[in-house]
């Protein structure tokens, strides 16, 4: 049986006549307007039980969402449930509004409207929704390094709406930072990076609630760090804090994003292997042993194309938005390697190692150690 499709006009008549009008867009579409005397319930909410917001199965019925596509399959599903008389608004909301016909608006607290605007292309994903983006707004993210990993992830996971981030990072400003490290300003040379970046993240997104650590990470205060975090970031530019947050994460049960860059290539991993003992690496399984000092040099050393840091920061910021979400498959088990020279992405698949001193299933913590000195004894 097809379904019937008819103009606002229509169902503007119809429903003073006594038809149930529903608007089955999302709550945040309608924020901006909607049909007067409109019902919104979601076509998700109205396709899983009809009945329970409209048990008369002879009532008539008509829907619109934003064009007529929604509604009509919402139409449909309502027909092979039973209903008898249902139609679907052609064109929907944006026609009624274009022919001129009456609207209500949804009263809003500022919140409200600042939520609705600012994450509106999130909230129409149906795999983020409303529902995500406050899953977003509750996270915790720690991240340890404002600098050339850390600047772009930070920059875009408060516009995504990343509800309190934790920065740490015990350097200031200098000039040469500016090539790479974008959350820094020429007039904030000489300004502790937490802090340049506190500045930058409010301005972006004032909601967004970022805690500064100007502190050197260790084995003292990395729990008070990332305790609380729901994901850490892993921005770190030496192998001692590397060592340290892999270990503190596999102990706190919490996933880890790395990053790394050298000259004009760049690695991106996740190391879960705290919430998936045996299941998923950590970053010794890769890294047994860090590599001598002169075969690693820093950026300072060696150099570092100032694009890189962007590439790799923002598939570090992806991963962490997937993990708060739950979407997709993460980066555990696999190292994904970026030759900017060559614009090329290559995979290496990871394996945990049964042997390892700190993830290895069923083993204890071994507890902290001195990584500096592990680093330099290499």
């Amino acid at each position: 049986m097809s379904i019937e499709q008819i103009s606002p006009e229509q169902a503007r008549a119809r429903q003073q006549a006594g038809a149930i009008l529903i608007d089955v867009r999302e709550p945040h579409e309608r924020a901006s307007g909607y049909a007067e005397h409109a019902l919104g319930i979601a076509k998700d909410a109205l396709e899983a039980d009809p009945g329970a917001s409209l048990p008369d199965h002879q009532a008539e019925i008509v829907l619109i969402c934003q064009t007529g596509a929604r509604s009509l399959r919402a139409a449909q599903t309502l027909l092979d449930a039973g209903y008898a008389q249902v139609a679907s608004v052609e064109g929907g909301t944006t026609r009624w509004i274009a022919e001129g016909l009456p609207l209500a608006v949804l009263e809003q607290s500022d919140e409200q409207r600042d939520f609705y605007d600012r994450y509106s292309r999130h909230l129409r994903l149906p795999e983020v929704g409303e529902a995500g983006q406050r899953k977003l707004q509750a996270a915790r993210v720690a991240m340890v390094g404002a600098g050339g990993l850390g600047s772009p992830a930070a920059f875009y996971l408060a516009a995504a709406g990343i509800g309190t981030l934790v920065l740490a990072d015990d350097d200031v400003v200098d000039r040469s930072n500016l090539q790479r490290q974008i959350l820094h300003t020429e007039d904030r040379i000489g300004v502790a990076k937490v802090e340049s970046a506190r500045i930058a993240l409010n301005a972006l997104n004032p909601r967004v609630r970022v805690e500064t650590f100007a502190e050197r990470i260790s084995s003292d205060n990395v729990e008070r760090l990332i305790g609380q975090a729901d994901v850490v970031f892993d921005g770190a530019d030496n192998f001692p804090v590397r060592y340290l947050l892999n270990d503190a994460c596999v102990k706190l049960a919490k996933p880890l994003v790395y990053g790394a860059i050298h000259r004009f290539e760049g690695q991106v991993s996740v190391f879960d292997a705290g919430r998936h003992r045996g299941r998923c690496p950590c970053y010794r399984c890769l890294f047994p042993e860090p590599p001598p000092p002169e075969a690693a040099p820093n950026c300072a050393e060696a150099g570092v194309l100032g694009v890189l840091p962007g590439v790799v920061g923002l598939i570090q910021a992806t991963e962490v938005v997937k993990l708060i979400l739950g979407l997709g498959e993460s980066l555990a088990g696999r190292l994904l390697h970026f030759d900017a020279l060559a614009m090329r992405f290559r995979e290496t698949r990871l394996r945990p190692d049964p042997d390892c001193p700190v993830c290895a299933a069923g083993r204890a913590f071994p507890g902290y150690i001195d990584y500096q000195a592990f680093c330099n004894a290499q």
